[in-house]
């Protein structure tokens, strides 16, 4: 199995000019393309800054994050912002949906910004709504949506430009068990027929129990690594 992330002793200090916080410690960190890994642990062990870190919303203070042979601690803001629209889908705890624009616009927004064309689009974002279960709602705008509904949309966008892995920063932190059952057997799905890499940040035991590998730290470095058979 190709890794399609490296994580290589990555630390992260935040505020190191006075009152240090480590957030990180030495982190190594292998992910294959295709896999459904859960990164779990307590508030402050650092998973949601090692997520950030591997989708380039944050910097490592050292250490290196390799992604399909490209070491993102070395773009500039710039390629690291083209980097991520090529690359990279997210799915945040709070949806992130833009409210002005339908579920349709939304979806479509970073292959927009791509210069996909209409026709190339409109057949993504019916494939994707479709399986999602939303293919009625396209012309709704997120505040016409239950929150299930909208982490939907947010999973198809995030899937739009066809990324190599998705990163879901605590996805079913606002949902009930029935979105939260339905959100994961969409993105498990997904995993399979389009082999997505997906890397959770969660505290849900509902998303560990369909992980197929556990990955748990604490006070910044992780302590286990399990895969399921």
């Amino acid at each position: 199995m190709k890794n399609v992330i490296t994580v290589k002793e990555v630390t992260k200090v935040y505020n190191p000019d006075t009152i240090p916080v480590h957030a990180l410690r030495g982190v190594d960190l292998e992910i294959g393309q295709g896999e459904f890994t859960a990164l779990v642990g307590p508030s402050g062990s650092g998973k949601t800054t090692l997520l950030n870190i591997i989708g380039g919303l944050d910097n490592a203070t050292e250490g290196s994050v390799i992604i399909n042979d490209q070491d993102i601690e070395k773009l500039s803001d710039s390629q690291i912002i083209e980097f991520r629209k090529q690359h990279i889908g997210f799915v945040f705890q709070a949806y992130n949906l833009i409210p002005v624009l339908t579920a349709k616009e939304n979806v479509e927004f970073v292959m927009l910004l791509q210069g996909a064309s209409q026709a190339a689009r409109d057949a993504r974002v019916k494939e994707l709504m479709n399986a999602v279960g939303l293919s009625e709602h396209l012309d709704r705008r997120p505040s016409q949506l239950s929150g299930g509904q909208q982490q939907r949309v947010a999973v198809a966008r995030a899937l739009a430009s066809k990324p190599r892995f998705v990163l879901a920063d605590e996805p079913t932190a606002n949902l009930d068990s029935k979105s939260t059952a339905d959100l994961l057997d969409i993105m498990s799905q997904l995993n399979q027929e389009e082999n997505i890499t997906f890397l959770f940040s969660t505290h849900d035991q509902r998303v560990i129990d369909r992980a197929r590998r556990v990955v748990m730290l604490e006070d910044g470095a992780v302590i286990s690594d399990d895969t399921k058979m």
